[in-house]
């Protein structure tokens, strides 16, 4: 099966992404801080990772995680959770996929990404 990594969602959004991933037939890993979502990349087979704008736990920025990916050299395709198109378009320049907001959570176009990004399209 699949896994997705959740990094900084709060939990009735970590909810909602979870039940998304196992329509898109992933199982979830959540952790609260970009340290702990590096250390899972480093040790376990992740295939997609969903990072809240803003990580909940201590409100930085989820394109810190992003960043650091690259510098590490952590090729797992990764996508921001956010609503703002701004914040998307910084993600993917920084080599995020796009992602898709919370609002967006019941449309079929972020589903298929997902599956794609997952390699199940």
């Amino acid at each position: 099966m699949k896994r997705i990594l959740d990094v900084g969602q709060c939990n009735p959004d970590h909810s909602a992404l979870a039940a998304l991933a196992r329509r898109a037939g992933a199982e979830v890993v959540r952790v609260a801080r970009t340290q702990e979502a590096l250390q899972i990349l480093r040790e376990e087979p992740i295939d997609l990772v969903f990072v809240n704008r803003k990580i909940d736990a201590d409100y930085s920025d989820g394109t810190e995680l992003i960043q650091e990916m690259q510098r590490q050299g952590i090729s797992t395709p990764i996508m921001l959770i956010s609503n703002y198109p701004s914040a998307q378009a910084e993600a993917v320049q920084l080599g995020a996929l796009p992602g898709f907001g919370k609002n967006e959570l019941s449309s079929p176009g972020v589903l298929t990404r997902i599956r794609e990004a997952l390699g199940q399209d």
